[in-house]
């Protein structure tokens, strides 16, 4: 028997393809999901919001530009056949590390390099994005298949494990934990939960539950074949129910799709784990079979909804270069803005640096002065061709709650903007402050960085990505997610839709 064999060159090619086009391509499924879901909306920030997302998604598809500017950690699940022969003189995994290094370095869609090592300590940048998290397995066969995924932090830092007695509700566990996930994943998106085995075989099924397409709608319409399929449906209308909506603004759809996969478990166990998709689902699937690299056909754009984004005609205009704390105290929690004019820009990173230079009673890098400006968290992608930056959505502003007292009291800040929403301790600074806190569209990176007109770097440069840059922006459009008086529509929006839900008739589908 003559067996093809399977090249390095088309390992590393396949998977390079593969990364590049979940980069800016959603799969159908997902847009057809997402479209129905901005069909049924009622919410008008929640439609806003997804509206939002569609656009940004055709406009990636035909830029061939990041969806997202987190463009994820790689994780790859590969089943090696038995019988494969390889023509390589690399093992798998740096294959599929260089393939890794290929997609985020292409010269016409460079992607972020968002992966650190050293993980404890010095946290520095590999500045490729390598290396991936691969599982493997041995099969039956003499083809390479692999499924592989780029999951952005915001989504992946979500993730939630309980040892539950067997005895005790998934159901219940499922909604006491979903709202503690708050809005950083960008909902609405999918639930990969994993169910069975041992803590960390939870956590890898919950994983590999998100690769599955979206087909609630199916079970739902047939009528669910078995007790998973009942248990999906359950948690999908309960958890939507819950009135949470997109961007954690309140609305209809939270979740569009809870996927399951389940394993058998020690007689006193019940391990579950859930993991959010964000709106920015990137997985791709392909076999290699020694006949070269894989082909993915990309989606028609007559998939995508035929949407434009203009702003609210009520929308109103800020000037940045001119912002006073008076005209922050004005804004009304919301309320949509259109910012034009220079913003900060900073993320974790640089906000310790600046903590640990104001604590040391040292000054500021020369140039950096954030004395009535407003900060955009953020690390965007490296621009191409005649691009000023690549895609540039935000990032979760949760993470940045320990330094908002230090900042808004020691350097003169007066608005920050992010996604999702913000913890009590920060937004009792932004209170005590008369400060406020406003919000772009986390899945809109492409869109919002059309607004950005010009960027340069103002301190710490060596950080990459998540150095300090100053944008000038033109219209950018945001919403007050908390005014000057510490209201926050993150959990006024929430509320009046879970309290709104339960006077609509209709379920709730997906």
């Amino acid at each position: 028997m003559i067996m093809s064999a399977i090249k390095q060159e088309d390992v590393i090619q396949s998977v390079a393809d593969a990364l590049q086009y979940i980069s800016y391509y959603h799969a159908p499924d997902f847009i057809r999901a997402m479209t129905a879901a901005y069909e049924r909306e009622q919410s008008p920030a929640a439609k806003d919001a997804i509206k939002q997302i569609l656009v940004n998604s055709r406009m990636c598809a035909e830029g061939r530009r990041p969806i997202c500017q987190d463009t994820g950690i790689v994780t790859v699940f590969a089943k090696v056949g038995m019988n494969v022969r390889w023509e390589a003189d690399m093992s798998l995994t740096e294959m599929i590390n260089e393939g890794v290094r290929r997609a985020y370095n292409h010269p016409d869609n460079k992607l972020r390099a968002s992966i650190v090592a050293d993980p404890a300590f010095e946290r520095k940048n590999t500045r490729d994005n390598t290396p991936a998290v691969i599982h493997m397995e041995v099969v039956p066969g003499d083809k390479l298949e692999i499924a592989l995924a780029a999951k952005g932090g915001g989504s992946e830092n979500k993730a939630a494990l309980k040892m539950l007695n067997p005895s005790d509700s998934i159901v219940d566990w499922v909604l006491e934990t979903v709202p503690k996930m708050g809005a950083g994943w960008c909902p609405p998106g999918m639930l990969g939960i994993g169910i069975g085995g041992t803590a960390e075989k939870a956590v890898v099924l919950a994983k590999e539950a998100l690769f599955e397409p979206i087909d609630i709608h199916e079970i739902r319409a047939r009528g669910p074949r078995n007790k998973i399929e009942e248990l999906r449906l359950e948690i999908l209308d309960k958890v939507n129910a819950l009135g949470i909506g997109a961007q954690g603004l309140g609305g209809l759809t939270t979740v569009l799709d809870v996927k399951i996969k389940d394993y058998p478990t020690h007689a006193a166990s019940l391990p579950v784990a859930v993991i959010p998709n964000c709106a920015a689902t990137r997985h791709a699937h392909f076999v290699l079979d020694g006949s070269g690299p894989a082909q993915l056909e990309p989606p028609s754009l007559d998939l995508w909804p035929k949407l434009t984004y203009e702003a609210a005609a009520d929308s109103r205009r800020v000037n940045l270069d001119s912002l006073t704390r008076e005209e922050v105290a004005s804004w009304k929690p919301g309320e949509r803005l259109l910012l034009s004019g220079k913003m900060l820009t900073g993320r974790d990173a640089a906000h310790k640096r600046i903590a640990q230079l104001i604590e040391a009673g040292q000054p500021l890098p020369e140039g950096l002065d954030f004395k009535n400006r407003v900060i955009y968290y953020v690390g965007p992608v490296d621009p191409v061709r005649d691009e000023v930056v690549g895609p540039a959505g935000p990032t979760t502003a949760t993470r940045m709650d320990k330094f908002t007292e230090l900042m808004l009291a020691k350097t003169g800040l007066i608005a920050m903007v992010g996604k999702a929403e913000r913890g009590p301790a920060a937004i009792e600074s932004i209170k005590k402050h008369g400060a406020a806190y406003l919000i772009a569209v986390g899945g809109a990176a492409y869109l919002v960085s059309k607004a950005i007109r010009s960027s340069r770097v103002v301190a710490f440069d060596d950080l990459g990505m998540e150095a300090i840059y100053e944008f000038e922006v033109k219209e950018m459009p945001v919403t007050v997610a908390v005014d000057a008086r510490g209201v926050s529509v993150h959990q006024s929006g929430p509320a009046e839709w879970k309290a709104r839900i339960r006077d609509i008739p209709v379920r709730v589908e997906a």
